[in-house]
């Protein structure tokens, strides 16, 4: 009988322990938040800013908080939430510079702080397949105005560079008042992050046009008469014409035509972000 007893006395402490762990985890809460988001990256569009970072790997982790401010040490706004290391600002505007935190969040609703890089971007107009024409065969539309996103007379006011071909070979020309830069090859016109210090085409004695061979695939640096900076990426040349993608600047001075898009972040880039760009 002892044993009876003694048998049904350890399944009822077995029970006990049992139902007691769970009671207990019904009271449980974890009010320890993720860890701020590191490695936070932007790349610069036309009326957007694509955000990518590196992913949080906290067991309970829910998501990402994207926030927004007009400076470093200002106010932070939440624009959107996501649940990828990647996010577009769609409704940032051209012209405006943003700087942007990330912050993770768990399934508890605990949210890290800010992440801690000095992340800034300003959108900026582009365009593509855009053509212009050689101007000792088609003067009135030759030149182009990066303002206006217009083909213009090549040698007006308003002209940032024109086309020219010179008995079968190519070239870009800026007036007197610009400058001008080949940046060699690259892959596409979002290649180019910045518009360089120095390195300028000089301007030739007694003339009065600073130029560089044409070449298709290589990128061009224009630094316009009003200081703004643009460039160019050749895809075709003709004997007629010149057909080009470009990405202009509206803020003065402003050298960012996109921040670096290096291999690592190109690989976290997720099929959306490549195929919406």
């Amino acid at each position: 009988m002892k044993s009876i007893k003694l048998f049904m006395l350890l399944i009822f402490s077995s029970f006990l322990f049992i139902t007691g762990c769970d009671h207990f985890d019904e009271f449980y809460y974890d009010d320890t938040p993720p860890s701020p988001p590191k490695n936070v990256y932007t790349i610069t569009g036309d009326k957007r800013v694509d955000i990518i970072w590196d992913e949080n790997y906290e067991r309970d982790l829910a998501g990402y908080n994207v926030y927004y401010s007009y400076s470093y040490d200002g106010k932070y706004t939440l624009i959107g939430s996501t649940s990828k290391a990647s996010f577009i600002d769609d409704g940032a505007k051209n012209g405006i510079t943003y700087y942007y935190g990330i912050t993770a969040y768990d399934f508890n609703g605990n949210e890290s702080e800010l992440s801690n890089d000095l992340v800034y971007d300003t959108p900026r107009p582009e365009g593509f397949n855009q053509a212009v024409f050689d101007y000792n065969r088609s003067p009135n539309n030759a030149g182009y105005d990066f303002s206006r996103y217009l083909v213009v007379l090549y040698n007006g006011d308003d002209a940032d560079f024109f086309f020219e071909n010179y008995s079968g070979k190519y070239f870009l020309n800026v007036w007197d008042d610009s400058d001008l830069q080949d940046m060699g090859k690259t892959n596409d016109i979002w290649d180019i992050s910045h518009a360089p210090l120095n390195g300028w085409i000089p301007l030739k004695p007694n003339e009065n046009v600073k130029y560089t061979e044409a070449k298709v695939g290589n990128t061009y640096v224009i630094w316009t008469w009003d200081n703004h900076y643009a460039k160019i990426r050749i895809k075709s040349i003709t004997g007629e014409r010149m057909v080009f993608d470009w990405a202009y600047q509206l803020v003065e001075g402003n050298r960012e035509l996109k921040r670096a898009n290096s291999q690592e972040v190109r690989k976290k880039l997720s099929k959306e972000v490549k195929k919406n760009y």
